[in-house]
């Protein structure tokens, strides 16, 4: 299917189970709300965010709010969900959702309600 079609909202349901669980199709769009620490935590996802879709040149509808991020994802062109939200939603739950793993070289964020900027799944 080229990357310009729509999904059927069936398909659209099928894929977010098995590619991405926390995201839900609503109101003809991939959602997810990313859950953060507070209003620094909120301002880095959405410049992550930014950033990806601006370097996709694919961008959606964000809703911010104090210790949220609201990502809403969809084709305005053909009015529906195509492989192109599907693959930006991936890369965007990629990037907020990484962390080191406990092998790294790198520690990752201490475990203290003081420094926590983005709740993880």
């Amino acid at each position: 299917m080229s990357t310009t079609q729509p999904h059927d909202p069936e398909d659209i349901r099928r894929r977010i189970q098995t590619e991405l669980p926390h995201w839900r199709y609503e109101d003809g769009q991939l959602c997810r709300q990313y859950r953060t620490g507070g209003w620094k935590g909120t301002l880095m996802a959405v410049n992550a965010v930014g950033h990806l879709a601006e370097a996709a040149w694919h961008h959606p509808d964000l809703a911010v709010s104090y210790d949220s991020v609201t990502v809403k994802l969809s084709t305005h062109s053909v009015k529906g969900v195509t492989d192109r939200d599907f693959e930006l939603a991936r890369r965007i739950e990629d990037l907020l959702m990484w962390r080191p793993a406990p092998d790294s070289a790198l520690e990752g964020t201490p475990d203290d309600p003081r420094f926590k900027y983005i709740e993880y799944d």
